[in-house]
Protein backbone atom coordinates (compact mmCIF):
# COMPACT_ATOMS: atom_id res chain seq x y z
CA UNK A 1 0.00 0.00 0.00
CA UNK A 2 1.44 3.65 -0.93
CA UNK A 3 2.48 5.73 1.54
CA UNK A 4 0.27 9.37 2.03
CA UNK A 5 2.40 12.21 3.96
CA UNK A 6 0.14 13.69 6.85
CA UNK A 7 -0.41 17.16 5.71
CA UNK A 8 -2.64 17.39 9.43
CA UNK A 9 -5.89 16.70 11.07
CA UNK A 10 -8.14 15.00 8.99
CA UNK A 11 -5.46 14.60 6.55
CA UNK A 12 -4.74 10.48 6.78
CA UNK A 13 -6.52 8.24 3.95
CA UNK A 14 -7.64 5.98 6.31
CA UNK A 15 -9.75 7.84 8.69
CA UNK A 16 -11.22 10.29 6.10
CA UNK A 17 -12.22 7.14 4.12
CA UNK A 18 -13.74 6.19 7.50
CA UNK A 19 -15.79 9.29 8.63
CA UNK A 20 -17.08 9.26 4.56
CA UNK A 21 -18.23 5.91 5.13
CA UNK A 22 -20.01 6.45 8.08
CA UNK A 23 -21.90 9.86 6.82
CA UNK A 24 -22.65 7.87 3.96
CA UNK A 25 -24.47 5.00 5.73
CA UNK A 26 -25.66 7.80 7.97
CA UNK A 27 -27.40 9.74 5.08
CA UNK A 28 -28.39 6.91 3.40
CA UNK A 29 -30.81 5.75 6.91
CA UNK A 30 -31.92 9.03 7.11
CA UNK A 31 -33.13 9.51 3.45
CA UNK A 32 -34.55 6.11 3.65
CA UNK A 33 -36.10 7.06 6.68
CA UNK A 34 -37.77 10.02 5.39
CA UNK A 35 -39.21 8.44 2.03
CA UNK A 36 -40.46 5.72 4.62
CA UNK A 37 -42.45 7.90 6.72
CA UNK A 38 -43.71 9.95 4.31
CA UNK A 39 -43.84 7.61 1.28
CA UNK A 40 -44.01 4.36 2.99
CA UNK A 41 -40.89 3.28 0.54
CA UNK A 42 -37.89 2.23 1.31
CA UNK A 43 -35.39 3.37 -0.69
CA UNK A 44 -34.55 -0.26 -2.04
CA UNK A 45 -38.21 -0.44 -2.79
CA UNK A 46 -38.18 2.84 -4.49
CA UNK A 47 -34.78 1.88 -6.72
CA UNK A 48 -36.76 -1.36 -8.08
CA UNK A 49 -40.06 0.64 -9.14
CA UNK A 50 -37.82 3.73 -10.57
CA UNK A 51 -36.13 0.53 -12.85
CA UNK A 52 -39.31 -0.12 -13.81
CA UNK A 53 -40.92 3.57 -14.49
CA UNK A 54 -37.90 3.68 -16.56
CA UNK A 55 -37.79 0.34 -18.52
CA UNK A 56 -41.31 -0.94 -18.23
CA UNK A 57 -42.16 -4.44 -17.38
CA UNK A 58 -39.00 -6.47 -16.54
CA UNK A 59 -38.74 -10.29 -16.14
CA UNK A 60 -37.43 -10.69 -12.37
CA UNK A 61 -33.99 -11.40 -13.40
CA UNK A 62 -33.72 -8.73 -16.09
CA UNK A 63 -34.62 -6.50 -12.97
CA UNK A 64 -32.37 -7.51 -10.96
CA UNK A 65 -29.57 -7.24 -13.68
CA UNK A 66 -30.34 -3.75 -14.40
CA UNK A 67 -30.20 -2.95 -10.57
CA UNK A 68 -26.81 -5.22 -9.79
CA UNK A 69 -28.15 -7.33 -6.94
CA UNK A 70 -28.50 -11.03 -6.52
CA UNK A 71 -31.83 -12.19 -7.81
CA UNK A 72 -33.01 -13.70 -4.15
CA UNK A 73 -33.02 -10.01 -2.97
CA UNK A 74 -35.01 -8.88 -5.88
CA UNK A 75 -37.39 -10.85 -5.15
CA UNK A 76 -38.44 -10.59 -1.98
CA UNK A 77 -38.95 -7.11 -2.48
CA UNK A 78 -40.89 -7.51 -5.75
CA UNK A 79 -43.32 -9.97 -3.62
CA UNK A 80 -43.50 -7.16 -0.84
CA UNK A 81 -44.36 -4.76 -3.28
CA UNK A 82 -47.01 -7.15 -4.95
CA UNK A 83 -48.42 -7.11 -1.41
CA UNK A 84 -49.17 -3.62 -1.14
CA UNK A 85 -50.30 -3.47 -4.94
CA UNK A 86 -47.52 -1.64 -6.68
CA UNK A 87 -46.37 -4.00 -9.03
CA UNK A 88 -47.99 -7.58 -10.33
CA UNK A 89 -46.39 -10.71 -11.65
CA UNK A 90 -47.38 -12.83 -14.18
CA UNK A 91 -46.13 -16.27 -15.55
CA UNK A 92 -44.53 -16.60 -18.98
CA UNK A 93 -46.68 -18.86 -20.68
CA UNK A 94 -43.52 -20.59 -22.26
CA UNK A 95 -41.72 -20.72 -18.52
CA UNK A 96 -43.89 -20.83 -15.47
CA UNK A 97 -41.08 -20.31 -13.44
CA UNK A 98 -40.18 -16.76 -15.13
CA UNK A 99 -42.12 -13.45 -13.86
CA UNK A 100 -42.63 -10.28 -15.98
CA UNK A 101 -43.15 -7.36 -13.03
CA UNK A 102 -44.87 -4.30 -13.88
CA UNK A 103 -45.46 -1.54 -12.20
CA UNK A 104 -49.32 0.09 -11.51
CA UNK A 105 -50.85 2.70 -10.77
CA UNK A 106 -50.62 2.45 -7.20
CA UNK A 107 -46.75 2.15 -7.37
CA UNK A 108 -46.48 5.49 -9.79
CA UNK A 109 -48.04 7.37 -7.27
CA UNK A 110 -46.41 5.74 -4.32
CA UNK A 111 -42.69 6.24 -6.34
CA UNK A 112 -43.26 10.38 -6.90
CA UNK A 113 -44.18 10.39 -3.47
CA UNK A 114 -40.99 8.34 -2.55
CA UNK A 115 -39.01 10.76 -4.63
CA UNK A 116 -40.47 13.36 -3.71
CA UNK A 117 -39.31 13.25 0.23
CA UNK A 118 -36.13 11.22 -0.89
CA UNK A 119 -35.41 14.68 -3.16
CA UNK A 120 -36.52 16.83 -0.50
CA UNK A 121 -34.01 15.84 1.98
CA UNK A 122 -31.07 15.59 0.00
CA UNK A 123 -31.93 18.77 -0.84
CA UNK A 124 -32.01 19.92 2.93
CA UNK A 125 -28.61 18.08 3.33
CA UNK A 126 -26.86 19.15 0.34
CA UNK A 127 -28.21 22.41 0.21
CA UNK A 128 -26.75 23.33 3.88
CA UNK A 129 -23.60 23.85 1.44
CA UNK A 130 -22.29 26.61 0.04
CA UNK A 131 -22.22 26.65 -3.78
CA UNK A 132 -18.23 25.99 -4.10
CA UNK A 133 -18.48 23.67 -1.17
CA UNK A 134 -21.11 21.99 -3.23
CA UNK A 135 -19.14 21.86 -6.44
CA UNK A 136 -15.66 21.03 -4.26
CA UNK A 137 -17.32 18.11 -3.10
CA UNK A 138 -18.92 17.07 -6.44
CA UNK A 139 -15.53 17.26 -7.86
CA UNK A 140 -14.07 15.80 -4.46
CA UNK A 141 -16.64 12.62 -5.29
CA UNK A 142 -15.90 12.70 -8.82
CA UNK A 143 -12.46 11.60 -8.79
CA UNK A 144 -13.06 8.86 -5.74
CA UNK A 145 -15.52 7.27 -8.57
CA UNK A 146 -12.94 7.19 -10.59
CA UNK A 147 -10.56 6.03 -8.04
CA UNK A 148 -12.90 3.20 -7.50
CA UNK A 149 -14.22 2.00 -11.06
CA UNK A 150 -11.80 3.42 -13.56
CA UNK A 151 -8.39 2.77 -14.51
CA UNK A 152 -6.06 3.58 -11.85
CA UNK A 153 -2.71 3.03 -13.66
CA UNK A 154 -2.64 5.80 -15.49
Amino acid sequence: MEQHESAGPGSDPEQVGLSFLTLAYTLREEVDQRMLAIAGLSLSRTKVLQALAGRGALHQAELAASLGQAPRSVTQIVEGLERLGMVTRTGDPEDRRRKTVTLTETGRTALAAAEEAGTHALRQYFGSLEPHQLATLDTLLTHLDIAVTGDMTG
